[in-house]
Parts: C-alpha cells; structure tokens; sequence
C-alpha cells in the first residue's frame, strides 16, 4: 500500500496480485462463459483459450477488476485508518496478467476552526394568538363543515353545480372532456378558464354551448392554444350553508369537551399556540446556527456537498411519491431536470454540511457527550412512536451509533442556546 497525502484529499493504493487475482480472472471467465457466442460451440462451453483468442485477455481482466473493488475498498479502509466523510473514488491504477493496482481518492474530515460561538445574545421571538387569527382559524373550520343544500333559481358564484359536459374540438369529441354529474364548484378555478364564467346564470335543465380556448401552455399538446365547444347541462344546484355554533355542530365536531363557542375558541387558541411556539423555536435555532457558522472556518469539499444533494434528491423523491408523482413526471410538469434540480439543491446541501461540521466542533469543545444507555433510550422511545420494533427501527434509521449522534447534535443545539441567550 502506497499513501500520498494533502490535507483532507488523501491517494490510496492497493494492489491484488498473485493467487487472489488468478482466482478473480477465473471466476470472470466462468462469467463470460455463460453469454459468449464463438461459432462451432455451445453457449457456456466455449474453451478458454479459444474465448481470449477472440475477445482478449483484458475483458477477463476488467471483469475481474470490477468484481474486486469491494475487496480492495476493504483492504484499503483497514490498512489506511482512515475515516471517509463521503463516498471514495476509485480508478484503476495498472492492470495486467500479473495483479491490479487501484487508486482510492478519500476525502476525510477537514479541519474545522469556530471562533465565537458564545455570548451572541440571539432571543427567540416572543409568540401571541390575536383575536383576529381565532376567528380567521375558526372560520376554515366552519367552512369544513358547511353543509350543500339544494337550491332552486340560477347558478351563483360559490355554488356547486351537478352538471353533464362534453368537448369537442372541429366537432370531435376529445379525450378526458367528458363528464357526468359532475359536482363543480364555481370559482374554483378548476376547469379552463371561462367555463365556470360561462355556469353562471343556468337554471336545472339548462343546456349550452360555451365556446372556450384552451390556454397556450395547457399540458396536452393537442389541446393547447386550440378552440373548443362544450355542451353543458345543469342537473342539480347546491348552496354552501354555513353552520351554526349549536350543539349539532358540536356533535359533528367530536371534540371531547368541546361544547361551548368560548371553549371551542380556547382550543383554536391552544393549536395556534403550540404551532407558532413551534415554529419560533425552529427560526430561534436556524438564527443562532446562522450567526455561529459565520465565525467557521472551514474548507468544504465538494465531494461531501455531492453526497448531501445525494440524500437531499432521494428525499425529495420520496416526497413526491407520496404525492403520486414520479421525478420524470415533476420534470416534465415544471419544464425541469436533474441538473437543475441538483443546482437548486446545492446552497442547502452546503449549509447542512457546515453546520454539521460546526456542532461536531462545538460539542468537541464542550465535551459534549451521549451515553450509549441515552441513546438505546431513545430508539426505544421513537420506536414506540413509529409503532416499530426497536430492531426493525434500528435497521431502517442505520444502527445505534446514528441515534447517538443525532442525539449529540441535538445536545449541542440545546448548550448553543444556552450560551447565547
């Protein structure tokens, strides 16, 4: 093993030679064997010889090299000592009949200096629930449970129309533009723009053409910027009725002990409250971390910033899915890409490697410390919460020692507000 060092950028070399190569470049022929065509033999029986005759030694060779790198990745974390902070890239170095030298580049952890993180004096916003926000919260919550009652006269703006449509485009019915008794509530904005306008005033058994276009950047090409005709009929008319604040509504409600306006109010200000204070607190620290970070310094390399937009992409997606949408979808809808995405992503997955790389600082100067016995706590704890077994809990966050740290992060947060109030 070779080491060429410079700061944090550190070039390993690891060689795999003699019986340990043979065994890989056999093992990479068996390989080939299976799909390699040779005319005048049977796949999977093709003779070795015959098979480097025709496709090379270095096929072999390669196929081999790959199958190693997890073997030399192991080899060279042992005999190295060194502890990545991202992913190590791996070349290969030379390749012959004798062995193969791979060149591992590990990126450790720079050196981190932060020069104040003391006495900042950062206060946390004081929270109050106004009048004002009780009722506007009070009024959504209404608004939720406003019963639709049939109406007779003319379609309103805020009804909800039942109505039986149908597009056609040069007199041709198109895909998705058919409805029946459809509920459409007017002014929403749901349907293209005209339509509901052109709702408004219809009576129950009403019928009518309204001569729409479709707008220019509409999601169907063949419908975009086109002029359209669509046959309308009203089926049925519903007026919202707001509710009163009477025991009914209460009993809709389910609130436990929530039987009076004044009480209801209370816990309308209570949910304010919490939220507010939560949300505070949360501005409170992302405050104090970014005045501490701007006594850091500290030389981030970009291969960790890639990583963390690694992780920050694959929440994203995750995100999304729940949305019922795909990344491919997202990008065809906001005229995007990877590219722009990960450009987009990269002043966040900075800032949470520097403010990682801040606390680990900080709780070192500290002596922060979690105790095994703390964090097998909380796994419990939050295994509980999630509803999981603490093992299977453990699997899927990535085992105890990322609980432990999590929890020292946390720990450091909680002294930096200490220190800087």
């Amino acid at each position: 093993m070779a080491k060429k060092e410079n700061k944090n950028i550190h070039e390993v070399s690891i060689k795999i030679e003699g019986k340990e190569w043979e065994a890989a470049v056999d093992k990479a022929f068996k390989v080939k064997q299976k799909t390699a065509k040779v005319d005048g033999f049977r796949k999977g029986k093709v003779p070795r010889n015959v098979y480097e005759n025709k496709f090379g030694k270095e096929s072999l060779y390669f196929e081999a090299a790959n199958s190693l790198v997890p073997v030399a990745y192991d080899k060279m974390m042992a005999e190295s000592k060194l502890e990545p902070v991202a992913r190590p890239s791996v070349d290969i170095k030379d390749i012959s009949d004798k062995g193969v030298e791979f060149n591992f580049k590990v990126i450790t952890k720079p050196e981190v200096t932060v020069k104040k993180y003391k006495g900042l004096n950062i206060k946390p916003d004081k929270v109050e629930v106004t009048e004002e926000e009780i009722n506007h919260e009070l009024g959504h919550l209404l608004e939720r449970y406003t019963e639709l009652v049939v109406k007779d006269g003319a379609v309103e703006n805020g009804d909800v129309a039942i109505i039986d449509f149908e597009g056609f485009k040069d007199g041709v019915a198109f895909e998705g533009g058919k409805g029946e008794n459809y509920s459409l509530e007017i002014g929403s904005g749901s349907f293209i723009p005209g339509f509901e306008e052109g709702v408004i005033g219809m009576k129950v058994g009403d019928e009518k053409d309204l001569d729409l276009t479709f707008p220019e950047d509409y999601g169907v090409e063949d419908l975009a910027g086109a002029k359209v005709v669509f046959k309308v009929k009203v089926n049925e008319i519903k007026q919202k009725q707001t509710r009163e604040l009477d025991k009914d509504f209460f009993d809709d409600l389910g609130m436990e002990g929530i039987d009076t306006e004044e009480k209801l109010k209370d816990e309308i200000k209570a949910s304010i409250q919490a939220q507010k204070e939560m949300d505070a607190e949360n501005a409170y620290i992302d405050k104090i971390l970014e005045e501490v970070s701007k006594n850091v310094e500290v030389e981030i390399p970009e291969e960790m910033v890639e990583d963390e937009i690694d992780h920050l992409m694959e929440h994203f997606e995750q995100q999304i899915k729940m949305q019922g949408l795909s990344l491919d979808l997202y990008y065809q809808f906001t005229g995007s890409d990877e590219k722009a995405l990960r450009s987009q992503m990269e002043k966040e997955a900075y800032k949470n490697v520097l403010y990682r790389f801040m606390l680990e600082e900080v709780g070192i100067l500290e002596k922060v410390e979690v105790t095994l016995e703390e964090a097998e706590k909380e796994a419990e704890s939050l295994a509980e919460k999630y509803q999981m077994k603490k093992e299977d809990f453990l699997e899927k966050m990535g085992g105890l020692d990322l609980i432990q740290y999590d929890l020292k992060m946390h720990k450091t947060i909680d002294l930096l507000k200490e220190l800087n109030k």
